[in-house]
């Protein structure tokens, strides 16, 4: 066993290397040109997640599906992955995450679009959708969609499932002293009660809850910030300053090189928003919308929140606590460092933060587990979806309770290996995300004038 885990940490040295990480950015950069720079309509995207959409068709509405891929986006990667950027390359890293967020929401755009312009309806009446059904039904290549299919199906059980159950039990061992088998059962049913309803059910509770937990732990950076408001200004030029020139930076920050503070940056940027990866689009294909654009946008802005909002308050957040107190924070990494900073806040500062902790990465459990049903539906059809329900319930209680460092290198290695065929479906789907964005987007924008956007969307409401 450990001669595999030694594997496959090599191999993840390969595959999340400098190739892959160009391979990334070089796609984010491409799609921004082919779409005109998409992320010009963030707020439109914004605006169109919380407007319904009555004439459209779909299994469950645009912000019901943007709240279940955040549910699987948002995770210990906005808490832990930004301190741990930090402490790898400086507070540049921020900015180099912030940026990777920025480019990459044309891609999140692009997968968007593409899964529901290629969904199909199941046997059972649903939509199903994603880069396995893109690059099936728009490149011809079958084999690289069951590829893909293959790898999220399997890394669904590891990232998506034990290693985030595993940090709960952590959390509430760490701060609240519950045994490990306590919070596996509690967990457990709740997981269970929640996926065996479907789609409709998950998406129920994560409209309610990703809205909750994500605007708390929000107010409790914007909280610290305040707290620490002296610093803010110093804790922005510290990220703009060791973006280009990170050895300068000094007062308590590692000694990184310009390379390693972009690679750290992109690296946790790219593991935060996963634009590129291919999930997210899958719960978008079930979304009504009357057409791949207006969904699209709405998925669009889902990296805003959780890199551009919350990835930023994060760094903000750990940047100026580390120039107020670097003595404090010496030596401190990852959760260690987030902790030291959120007990900034009298009382409830750690409270806070083991609930977003706990809350993100439940909610990353109900998302992926959708991700997942659906890659072994498009593998062997609708009747894997029981057994993979129960399946997905019951490893909950093994993550909980086991050691995960061979589970998180393989989950690793496979989410590296979704990327591959998903990249391919972009680039060479790309011309039908060009001519669909300039049908539903630009040419409309020219039809009102630049006005009054999206007015099919806003008239019904100037009626009433």
């Amino acid at each position: 066993m450990e001669s595999f885990n030694n594997f496959v940490s090599a191999a993840n040295g390969i595959l999340w290397g400098p190739i892959m990480l160009v391979l990334l950015v070089g796609t984010h950069v491409f799609l921004s040109i082919r779409t005109k720079c998409i992320q010009r309509k963030t707020f439109t995207g914004i605006k169109l997640s919380v407007t319904p959409d009555k004439e459209a068709s779909g299994d469950i509405g645009g912000f019901a599906a943007l709240a279940t891929a955040l549910a699987a986006t948002i995770g210990t990667g906005n808490i832990v992955g930004v301190a741990t950027a930090i402490g790898t390359g400086g507070p540049g890293a921020v900015f180099w995450m912030w940026m990777t967020g920025l480019l990459g929401m044309a891609t999140k755009y692009s997968e968007g679009l593409l899964a529901v312009k290629f969904r199909v309806k199941a046997k059972d009446g649903s939509y199903i959708g994603g880069p396995m059904y893109a690059l099936e039904r728009g490149l011809g290549q079958k084999w690289l969609g069951v590829l893909f299919a293959i790898f999220t199906g399997f890394a669904g059980f590891g990232l998506g499932n034990m290693v985030q159950g595993n940090s709960i039990a952590e959390s509430c061992l760490g701060t609240f002293g519950i045994p490990k088998f306590a919070t596996a059962a509690v967990l457990t049913v709740l997981t269970g009660l929640v996926i065996l309803g479907g789609v409709k059910s998950i998406s129920k509770v994560c409209e309610k809850l990703i809205p909750f937990m994500a605007g708390l732990y929000i107010l409790g950076c914007i909280i610290i910030c305040f707290i620490n408001a002296a610093y803010i200004p110093a804790a922005f030029g510290a990220i703009i300053k060791g973006a280009f020139n990170p050895a300068a930076v000094g007062g308590g920050f590692v000694g990184a090189t310009i390379a390693a503070c972009i690679r750290a940056g992109v690296s946790r940027g790219l593991f935060t928003n996963e634009s590129g990866l291919g999930s997210a689009p899958i719960v978008d294909a079930c979304a009504a919308t009357r057409n791949p654009s207006r969904q699209a946008l709405i998925s669009m802005s889902g990296v805003f929140w959780d890199t551009i909002v919350v990835c930023l308050l994060t760094g903000l957040v750990l940047v100026s606590s580390i120039i107020k107190d670097p003595a404090g924070m010496d030596g401190l990494v990852g959760a260690n460092l987030t902790a030291a900073a959120f007990n900034e806040i009298p009382v409830v500062g750690p409270a806070v933060l083991t609930f977003g902790l706990i809350t993100f990465a439940w909610s990353t459990i109900l998302g992926w587990s959708y991700y997942g049903e659906r890659a072994w539906v498009y593998l062997v059809g609708v009747k894997a979806i029981k057994p993979y329900r129960i399946a997905w319930t019951l490893v909950v209680f093994v993550g909980c309770v086991a050691a995960l460092e061979v589970v998180w290198n393989v989950a690793d290695m496979l989410n590296a290996c979704m990327i591959i065929p998903n990249l391919v479906a972009l680039i060479g789907l790309s011309g039908v995300v060009a001519s669909e964005t300039k049908k539903y987007v630009w040419d409309k924008d020219a039809e009102m004038g630049g006005l009054m956007k999206w007015m099919d969307d806003v008239a019904p409401q100037l009626d009433k």
